[in-house]
């Protein structure tokens, strides 16, 4: 189905399956789901709507199990609701109905009034904050039992003196770990090289010996001057080794200070810092941790004096949210005298000539939503005194002062599409025709979908949707079709109870069309 902006009316015989719109929609925006809704021999049903360029898909296997998503993206059930409320009212027999919860009730009167909450927010925010400090304040035995606890934690980690060296522990405790092997295995180089075994002793034993072989071998006097060169050369490296030794950083610190300080870290690292992997620093962290015990710490050995304080912030705040409670009060109890008024005025050119509309405000004990409790009074019938809407009132009751009140707030709220359900049922005539004008008029500024079985009411449609029932190769088929010119007249005729377009039953559907126009009647 495509709709257009405006007036979308749905006529249809008996049985013809207009009903599986609001099921369409009920589903996809995150109604009850359950495997009737799956066609015989299909796998899963599907459904798909798009608001704006915003798709919302559903779909339900055979076994009853169902996926969302909006967009690409798979999401909730409770996230298809969300998105719904305040863009989509449905109002018939098997929807849900806003209009019956207290809050849809106040925001209407809100909006009608243009009234705003900030104010009343701002102090019972900070009320709230209040209270919750106070909740917050453990008693007796169990505050003693954290008392100790808290006392016990900011001495061990005070005790531990942090400091930002704490960061490198594992660095330098490596390097005091190696610095005795490092010195030992230089100690053996060079004792190897210069000691009394050592390649140089062997070099200068060897000299003497080659300078004597030379009177006899000229060129050994060659091998003896080679053989001081290489004694010198090896002196050398020996020297060299010594000193690189020396000056090498191979930590000085002592190893069995930095092994405890390691493991006294390490252990107040897993205890007040599990998240914390084992090589990231953590100074600032437990440091963070010590300051926090010690605000607690302090708030419960200062809790006497803290509760005192609370209360009389407690006090301030209470007066104050009251007072902000009582002004919202006022201004909505003005606004729901006049949208009150409005709607009666509505519902009696809807076919409830003698009904009676309130809305009653009552003082109630400050919540988000202020200090006074909103519930919309109905009397349809003359003789009877005024009964909350929610538990008098019918779904097609409902429905008319849904539709009376949205005439009313149509330039204030921000309701995207409304879904009527034969809001129009058991009335005819003039109230018929009352009621296709006031659809329009609501649909003026958002999209509307009326179920009608009434021609009064669906003459006024700005586009008009036949749906039709068929049987092809053995199964039931529904399919819906636009109708307009002398379709649309052929369509409002059989709603008339003409089999065809002809004669009296033509031209009345003709009249109605014309007066839905502005064109007579």
């Amino acid at each position: 189905m495509r709709f257009a902006p405006g007036l979308n009316v749905l006529t249809g015989e008996t049985g013809a399956g207009k009903s599986v719109l609001i099921d369409a929609l009920g589903l996809v925006l995150g109604g009850r789901a359950d495997a009737s809704v799956v066609r015989d021999g299909a796998k899963e049903a599907e459904v798909e709507a798009d608001f704006g360029g915003t798709v919302l898909r559903r779909t339900v296997t055979a076994q009853g199990r169902s996926r969302a998503w909006i967009g690409d993206e798979s999401v909730s059930v409770a996230e298809l609701r969300d998105f719904g409320r305040g863009r989509v009212d449905i109002h018939g027999p098997t929807a849900s109905q806003r209009m019956l919860e207290e809050g849809f009730q106040r925001e209407a009167v809100d909006a009608y009034g243009s009234i705003s909450r900030d104010e009343y927010s701002k102090a019972f925010a900070r009320r709230s904050a209040i209270l919750a400090e106070l909740k917050s304040l453990v008693d007796g035995e169990t505050q003693a039992d954290v008392a100790e606890l808290l006392r016990y934690q900011v001495d061990e980690l005070s005790g531990a003196e942090l400091s930002e060296d704490d960061d490198t522990l594992a660095e330098r405790h490596a390097a005091a770990a190696h610095a005795e092997e490092l010195v030992r295995e230089a100690t053996d180089i060079t004792e190897a090289l210069g000691g009394d075994e050592s390649v140089s002793s062997i070099l200068a034993a060897l000299q003497p010996r080659l300078r004597s072989l030379a009177r006899r071998i000229p060129e050994a006097a060659e091998w003896a001057d080679r053989a001081a060169g290489l004694a010198e050369g090896v002196d050398a490296l020996s020297r060299s080794i010594a000193d690189a030794a020396g000056r090498a950083d191979f930590g000085d610190e002592d190893l069995e200070a930095l092994d405890a300080r390691l493991s006294l870290v390490s252990r107040l690292r897993r205890k007040y810092l599990p998240h914390l992997g084992a090589n990231e620093p953590c100074f600032a962290a437990l440091t963070e941790v010590l300051e926090e015990k010690r605000r607690k710490l302090d708030a419960i050995e200062h809790r006497e004096e803290r509760e005192a304080e609370l209360r009389r912030e407690l006090e301030s705040a209470d007066a104050e949210v009251r007072k902000a409670g009582a002004e919202l009060g006022k201004k909505r109890r003005a606004a729901a005298t006049r949208l009150a008024e409005r709607v009666t005025r509505n519902l009696h050119g809807l076919g409830f000539l003698s009904a009676s509309f309130d809305i009653r405000i009552e003082d109630c004990e400050p919540a988000e939503h202020g200090c006074d409790r909103v519930t919309y009074m109905f009397g349809p019938n003359p003789g009877e005194s005024e009964r909350p809407l929610a538990d008098i009132a019918s779904s097609g009751e409902i429905a008319r002062v849904m539709l009376a009140l949205k005439s009313v707030l149509a330039a204030h709220d921000r309701t995207e599409v409304i879904v009527f359900d034969e809001i129009d049922a058991n009335i005819g005539g003039e109230t018929g025709r009352a009621v296709g004008e006031r659809l329009r008029e609501v649909a003026r500024r958002r999209q509307v979908i009326a179920i009608t079985h009434l021609p009064q009411s669906a003459a006024y449609g700005d586009r008009h949707l036949v749906v039709s029932k068929a049987v092809s190769g053995g199964r039931t088929r529904t399919t819906i079709a636009e109708v307009a010119g002398d379709r649309r007249v052929n369509e409002i005729a059989r709603m008339l109870g003409g089999e065809r377009p002809t004669g009296v039953v033509g031209k009345h559907a003709e009249e109605l069309l014309r007066i839905s126009r502005g064109d007579g009647g």
